[in-house]
């Protein structure tokens, strides 16, 4: 077996551990840091092999529970300090990634500039935001990281004192101390309003700045001018689905807080420019546009009488001030002095900006013209307009079906459209949206559902007319399973104006289906080709040209399994390629992907370039949901860093030659289906077919005590049920990675690989082709941080000791098939052997981890046997969020 590499190689973890040592001893004791650094060095040491490997435990039960919840904020706390280090070397960002790279690699296969130009004129790549509650760190322990990185990055330069004149390592060694004394567990549930704030903290703190800086370096890059091809998205404030706390107004108060702090970020950006040009007419020739500016501007200081730039600037922060009164219902923080009009849309205030830069452009060779302040705000509003980011709806078919009933029989149109098939329904409904009458009316009585529904469409108009069309978008249809699912959501758009029927029928805003589960997947390019088929859309794609597919990745999971998943992923998206080209419609695929494996987590870079070719064409949507926003967007270099992946990802999955022939991939298809028919019914024969696997699951996983972190809005189930159908994703794979059996990310594929008879064929697909090589990697990842031995002993959770053994076993010999299966198919002798550093930094954690699996284990006993003391609660959840911490994902 090969040699394992050092546990611990990064001084900057080295630092930051010490650091922490000495902030426990200062405020926790000597006896309480010699009982912790004596089970952290006995445990690194049986990791290292120089331990009895028997000892698992030592010196945890002498732990009192005070002692008990300080340890597990200790070990929480260098799992997060040692991520940070991680992070600044970049261990989280992949090689070659970035834009330059991806420019030169697509030049040696002859793709020159200007065909990425031509492709980036179409492109659109969004990064979601989303308030999936997967986050178990409180922002205040998030500030006091991205802090101690600040800091890091100051003494990276050389510097050994802060801008404020503090000691560099004195002031991290605060950081650290403000982190031991800080609260990890929330004591309130998040509420729809708080997930927006936090989002909006992202948003303003690093978007705002790092974006436009991306796109002055991109332009660079490429010699010329850059669309604004990239751009932010949101989900927090109008995903209802299964979450009965958005509603109407959740989702205008999350496009009022929006708009109110990009206006803000404007207004500070005019004012800061207003300094910085004092351009004197005495010293530079005025353009007739800027004069005209100034002359509007109302600015009659005569100080500035000879600077027409500030008093052109002077206008514009009025105009921005009027509009954030208009938009927002009250007076900027710094109000301006004069009055001016507000901007009817952010073309207008680009217009104002783009004739000051013109003017500048004629004056000494354009030097104050491009890039600089002024770039970067011309940049910001094309980018961010007034909305900052566009923010999606989603609901669930179900609803809709249920609230278009009630519509149809309150208008004496269909008594029982729920009885309807298929086809009846879509003739009803076709019906409806030709006609210009609508089914409401001011004095019939609804539902509250149908209430609730008709006020969200209603309000998504207001916001149209009040912030322009690019605020909201897209209405994603959850579960759907039929055309009629697509045709009820503009029965409803209807009602509020945003579908307007006639010859040429307008959307104004795009239906998206989401096919979540196996079957969804599977049925998608036949629902597709009807879609097309109706007149009515089509005439509504000749207008905008291009239609969003959102496939789901954790549904499709839960439902049939990680190889099944990946592989019906892939194959929907390649079917219905052709759909969309027969139809003539440029094809947006919109991932739903989570933070973990089992929900489509792992390298984003390598996921979109092992897109099926044609599938991408430089559009393309992801999720960022939980603990992944923090990791990839904390601070303004992580942010630049993971946009530029995502980026260049997309440029090389669009443009770069496809390297596998069309016989291979057959063959690599064909041994694909055998392996997913496999997997599938292995893993439907544990989950969905083995009798009592849901009390096993239930007892062995600490899933109820997980509700208790309140880390999200949304409840863990869709409908008032226990059956693993009705449990949301994210509880699901929380659950199996909190016992580290982390079930979801490998199982069946073990069984899989034993049964194929090619393992020959299987090294071959798994060096050549991209996707099996990324499935495998990012299902190594997950072997590497599931523990058997650990897992064993959650399952002596479950009260059926045979019932337990029986299920326990099955996991345990399928993990291992699928340990030796992937090694065998990867030529490697243990797991990671490929990937060094990845190896070193879960080897670095394990030792933590281990601990806090068997404190949670105890700590559950008691629970459940009754225990009444608050500390061994709270000891749970604090076990939760530091074993979530030092794995770096949650759900």
């Amino acid at each position: 077996m090969a040699a394992r590499p050092p546990i611990a190689n990064n001084p900057d973890i080295r630092f930051l551990g010490r650091l922490l040592g000495d902030v426990i001893r200062g405020y926790g004791g000597e006896p309480l840091f010699k009982r912790i650094e004596y089970i952290r060095a006995t445990s690194v040491d049986r990791h290292r092999g120089v331990a009895d490997s028997d000892t698992l435990d030592p010196g945890l039960d002498r732990l009192s529970l005070d002692e008990t919840l300080d340890f597990t904020r200790g070990f929480m706390l260098f799992s997060m300090l040692a991520n940070l280090a991680e992070d600044r070397q970049g261990l989280s960002i992949e090689d070659d990634a970035d834009f330059d790279s991806a420019i030169e690699k697509l030049a040696s296969h002859g793709i020159d500039r200007k065909k990425v130009m031509a492709l980036l004129d179409h492109a659109l790549i969004v990064p979601v935001l989303t308030a999936h509650p997967t986050e178990v760190r409180r922002k205040s322990m998030i500030d006091h990281k991205n802090r101690i990185a600040e800091l890091m990055a100051l003494k990276d330069r050389g510097l050994e004192e802060t801008p404020d004149g503090d000691r560099i390592d004195e002031a991290i060694l605060r950081q650290i101390a403000l982190l031991w004394q800080t609260r990890v567990l929330r004591r309130e549930k998040l509420g729809v309003a708080d997930e927006v704030e936090t989002a909006l903290s992202y948003l303003r703190d690093v978007f705002l700045p790092a974006l436009p800086a991306l796109y002055a370096r991109w332009d660079r890059a490429l010699g010329e001018r850059t669309p604004s091809f990239l751009r932010p998205g949101s989900w927090i404030g109008g995903d209802r689905d299964g979450n009965p706390f958005v509603t109407a107004e959740s989702m205008r108060n999350a496009l009022a807080r929006a708009c109110e702090t990009v206006l803000v970020h404007y207004l500070e950006s005019v004012h800061v420019l207003g300094a910085e040009l004092s351009i004197s007419s005495h010293y530079a020739p005025v353009d007739p546009a800027v004069t005209q500016l100034a002359e509007a501007s109302g600015d009659t200081a005569p100080s500035r009488a000879d600077e027409p730039y500030r008093r052109a600037l002077s206008g514009i922060y009025a105009r921005l001030s009027a509009t954030h009164e208009k938009l927002v219902g009250k007076e900027p923080p710094l109000p301006s002095a004069l009055r001016g009009e507000a901007y009817a849309t952010p073309g207008e205030l680009r217009d104002d900006l783009t004739a000051i830069a013109h003017a500048l452009a004629e004056q000494g060779g354009g030097s104050l013209s491009s890039g600089g302040k002024l770039g970067r705000l011309i940049r910001s509003v094309e980018t961010f307009g007034f909305h900052l980011a566009t923010l999606d709806m989603r609901q669930n078919s179900a609803v809709h079906e249920r609230v278009v009933a009630e519509l149809l029989a309150r208008a004496n149109v269909e008594a029982d459209y729920l009885a309807l098939d298929e086809d009846a329904r879509v003739a009803i409904l076709r019906r409806e949206l030709a006609s210009p009458r609508l089914l409401t009316s001011p004095y019939a009585e609804y539902s509250d559902e149908t209430a609730s529904e008709l006020s969200i469409v209603r309000e998504a108009a207001a916001s149209h007319r009040k912030y322009g069309r690019g605020c909201i978008t897209n209405y994603i249809v959850s579960m759907s399973e039929s055309v009629s699912d697509l045709l009820e959501v503009h029965i409803l758009l209807k009602e509020a104006g945003l579908y307007i029927p006639g010859e040429a029928p307008q959307a104004h805003v795009m239906a998206v289906p989401l096919f979540e589960t196996v079957a969804d997947l599977e049925a998608a390019p036949a629902i597709m080709e009807r879609w097309f088929g109706l007149p009515e859309v089509q005439a509504i794609n000749a207008a905008r040209n291009h239609q969003e597919v959102m496939i789901g990745y954790s549904d499709s999971n839960k439902d049939g399994g990680y190889l099944t998943s990946t592989w019906q992923l892939s194959r929907g998206s390649t079917a219905l390629a052709p759909v969309f080209e027969k139809a003539g419609v440029s094809m947006q695929l919109f991932h739903g992907r989570g933070g973990a494996v089992g929900r489509g987590g792992g390298s984003a870079f390598s996921a979109i370039r092992a897109q099926p070719p044609g599938t991408v064409q430089g559009r393309i949507r992801i999720t960022e949901q939980g603990e992944v926003i923090a990791a990839k967007y904390g601070t303004r270099e992580s942010a630049a860093a993971n946009l530029e992946t995502m980026t260049s990802a997309t440029l090389l999955a669009s443009l770069e030659p496809e390297k596998l022939s069309l016989p291979d991939y057959e063959r690599f298809s064909a041994a694909m289906d055998q392996l997913s028919d496999t997997a599938f019914h292995a893993y439907r024969g544990l989950v969905y077919e083995t009798e009592g696997f849901k009390t096993f699951f239930r007892q062995m996983t600490p899933i109820s005590e997980i509700s208790g972190l309140k880390i999200g809005s949304r409840p863990a189930s869709r409908k008032k049920s226990d059956a693993i159908e009705d449990l949301r994703a994210i509880p699901w794979v929380f659950s199996w990675a909190q016992a580290r059996v982390m079930l979801p990310g490998w199982y069946g594929v073990g069984q899989a690989i034993e049964a194929f008879p090619d393992k020959g064929l299987l090294r071959e697909m798994a060096a050549g082709w991209p996707l099996f090589a990324a499935t495998l990697d990012n299902m190594e990842q997950v072997l590497a941080k599931s523990d058997m031995n650990i897992a064993e002993r959650y399952a002596g959770l479950v009260e059926d000791r045979a019932m337990a053994e029986e299920i326990f076993g099955r996991i345990r010999s399928g993990w291992q098939a699928t340990h030796d299966g992937l090694l065998a198919i990867t030529d490697q002798t243990r797991l990671l052997e490929k990937h060094p550093r990845l190896e070193t930094s879960i080897l670095l954690r394990l030792p933590y981890i281990e601990p806090l699996n068997l404190l949670q284990i105890e700590l559950l006993k008691r629970h459940r046997a009754g225990e009444a003391d608050s500390r061994i609660g709270e000891g749970i959840l604090l076990s939760i969020n530091a074993i979530a911490t030092a794995l770096r994902n949650s759900g």
